[in-house]
């Protein structure tokens, strides 16, 4: 791990000395580049550059402690008890700034719930799962806006689409991706027997014009009437778009807005994030992988989590976290399931540096 924190401190030096070239000054996109990189090493070389001197402190008094007698050496017992402990505390504090921040940390979510196996069932899950994301999104205030969704016979959404927008959306729902079960008694069930249904989550980053370079030449747009509730304007204009990205064959269809270039825009939105993924798993095998398993095929043993209303139960089957709080997580606290996801997170992430490091 040293040597790696030496490699940083050598690289905050050179960013330094390039703040102070003229030719970086004269370029703004480099010095952008330049300053954030600076800026994001800044509080890791300064805990280095902490490290250091509190270890040197430590070399010191053990060197004096040899020749010491009385209150003196009393003195020198402390510091090196004080220092001891300090440089545990900041080894730790090394150790966790040496984990990889996510690139996504601080951008909005675009995240899309889909009815899967189960019939009515599942769309009706799906939409206890929105209200459920909704209710969190509260407490943590972001703002949700929903983009499209499409409502079933008796309520429920055969898909729901709608963007998060806040600092920590992404960090905190980036774990939500992926086949969730639910195990209940329907209220299509005349006999009170607990069925097993699923519905489907997607967590996508949402990104910007400048992330993501569509040719206008590589789109078909097909604009037709909305149908479903929506007020005066349903089935009376041309509204509706249909954007199908002919390279990949992404299709993204909103109806939700009363004018055509609004549910454009949102086509377009949603179209970005999932291209901005798709590209990003074409480069990274372990990112194609983390797709798959968001996905998958929706069906009853693929699952992510499982929710049980007769035990009161959820539980994430990625880390073993059980919690007998179904009711307060669905009423948006899902708080401790978050915090026990990231913990996990945390911990791998840590032993795989440990692991680069050779220890």
């Amino acid at each position: 791990m040293m040597d790696r924190l030496a490699q940083i401190v050598d690289e905050y030096e050179t960013l330094e000395h390039q703040l102070a070239d003229p030719e970086v000054l004269a370029d703004p996109n480099q010095l952008r580049t330049v300053s954030k990189r600076y800026n994001d090493l800044g509080p890791v070389v300064e805990m280095v550059r902490r490290f250091n001197a509190r270890r040197a402190d430590g070399e010191a008094a053990r060197e004096m402690l040899a020749g010491a007698s009385g209150d003196e050496r009393q003195m020198l017992v402390d510091e090196i008890d004080d220092v001891t402990s300090e440089l545990a505390t900041l080894e730790d504090e090394l150790r966790e700034s040496m984990i990889p921040q996510d690139p996504h940390d601080g951008r909005n979510v675009i995240v899309e719930i889909r009815g899967a196996e189960g019939g009515e069932e599942a769309n009706l899950f799906a939409r206890d799962l929105y209200e459920m994301y909704v209710a969190y999104a509260s407490t943590q205030k972001w703002k949700v806006e929903q983009l499209s969704s499409s409502v079933s016979d008796m309520g429920g959404f055969s898909d729901v689409t709608f963007e998060v927008r806040g600092e920590t959306a992404w960090r905190n729902l980036k774990y939500e991706g992926g086949p969730h079960r639910v195990q209940r008694v329907p209220v299509t069930e005349s006999q009170g027997r607990v069925h097993t249904s699923s519905a489907t989550v997607t967590v996508l980053p949402e990104v910007d014009e400048v992330d993501v370079e569509i040719d206008d030449r590589d789109l078909e747009i097909d604009v037709y009437r909305s149908s479903g509730a929506g007020g005066q304007h349903v089935n009376t204009t041309d509204s509706a778009v249909r954007i199908t990205h002919v390279p990949t064959g992404v299709v993204v269809t909103m109806q939700d807005e009363r004018s055509q270039l609004q549910n454009r825009n949102r086509a377009m939105q949603v179209l970005r994030a999932r291209l901005f993924e798709r590209a990003e798993q074409e480069r990274a095998d372990e990112l194609s992988a983390e797709r798959r398993s968001q996905v998958g095929g929706g069906g009853r043993s693929e699952k992510i989590r499982t929710y049980n209303y007769k035990e009161n139960r959820l539980t994430d089957h990625r880390i073993g976290f059980t919690i007998y709080r179904l009711a307060a997580v669905l009423a948006g606290d899902l708080g401790a399931v978050v915090e026990a996801l990231a913990a996990d997170e945390r911990a791998r992430l840590l032993a795989e540096g440990e692991t680069s490091d050779g220890g």
